[in-house]
């Protein structure tokens, strides 16, 4: 993507298991989804960097929950022009000079389409749950800007070599190098002020996850306070957001949806109030004015999650008919 410009991009989640949004389907389905979002014109699929369902969700826990790298590289075979990201790689879960080779692999694969998201990571069940170490979140965002000078290097030089505190690699060769010159975007998802930091030094694109305006703003805000502090142009890094979306055309449909999608313990307004900030909802023309509304503040990449899913992937139509309007 072109870094600081001002035109609008919209991803869309692939159905992957994350919030039951797999529901019965297929991979084929899965295929299909992202096929269909490539031609109306959704500028990117995505895939979350997670191996059980969120833990609001674990009565699903038998369902599918597709791995995100293998997913990805499987889709960019049957795309052609959208591009493939993860919203966001857990830095701690595959070594820096590993995840160096695997994104080098999925951009040459894709003819040049990958969007590199990573993160220091969050989910200290999951941690546990595959045996990973759960360190201190001060700890994770070191190693995450430790990972993130091994994998720049080794996209770029002919060999790396770095000794850090968490990480070691010696004369490190990664080929074929990625597509994209001088490295594929990448794009650090997260909220906190020393992950702002990491942010501030390495991304191209800062995601912000389940953010209303005003806390969208208030991130912003520390973004470029560590930009100037370092001497970094604020302004060419592109402002990402994260956000789930509920849709119909109608507000009896709409209510339908929410059901669906509203733990089994809560009201419809419990649902509405809980989640203000992390999904909007609404019908075509309320969800362009939310979208319009976070565009105004500077956010021109928007990674949107879909729910719930419906067969004949109408609400993916009105999604982008949605993204269209603003």
């Amino acid at each position: 993507m072109d870094k600081g410009t001002d035109r609008l991009e919209f991803g869309i989640l692939l159905p992957q298991g994350w919030i039951d949004d797999l529901n019965g389907l297929t991979f084929e389905d899965v295929k299909r989804f992202a096929l269909t979002a490539e031609a109306l014109g959704f500028n990117s699929l995505w895939a979350y960097d997670h191996f059980i369902p969120y833990k609001e969700y674990r009565p699903f826990i038998g369902r599918p929950m597709l791995e995100c790298w293998t997913l990805l590289s499987s889709i960019a075979g049957v795309t052609s022009k959208a591009r493939i990201g993860q919203v966001v790689t857990c830095n701690s879960y595959r070594n820096p000079a590993l995840l160096a080779k695997m994104a080098s692999t999925l951009d040459y694969i894709s003819n040049g389409r990958l969007e590199f998201g990573i993160g220091a990571g969050w989910y200290e069940e999951e941690y546990i749950s595959y045996g990973y170490q759960f360190p201190s979140a001060r700890a994770r965002i070191e190693q995450l800007d430790e990972a993130l000078h091994i994998i720049r290097a080794m996209w770029v030089d002919e060999s790396s070599t770095f000794n850090g505190k968490h990480y070691r690699v010696i004369n490190a060769v990664n080929y074929p190098k990625p597509v994209q010159k001088p490295h594929p975007p990448i794009m650090v998802g997260g909220s906190g002020r020393l992950l702002l930091k990491v942010a501030a030094r390495h991304a191209d694109i800062y995601n912000c996850p389940f953010a209303s305006m005003d806390e969208f703003t208030d991130r912003l805000k520390v973004l470029k306070e560590h930009c100037i502090s370092m001497g970094r142009d604020y302004n060419s890094i592109v402002k990402s957001l994260l956000m789930r979306v509920i849709i119909a055309d109608r507000h009896e449909v709409l209510m339908d949806k929410v059901r669906a999608v509203k733990r089994r313990d809560e009201s419809i307004d419990e649902f509405i109030a809980r989640s203000k900030g992390s999904t909007i909802i609404g019908t075509p023309d309320e969800v362009a004015r939310v979208l319009q509304g976070y565009a105004a503040i500077g956010v021109s990449h928007f990674i949107l999650h879909l729910l719930p899913l419906d067969e004949d992937l109408e609400s993916l139509k009105l999604l982008i008919s949605s993204c269209k309007r603003v």
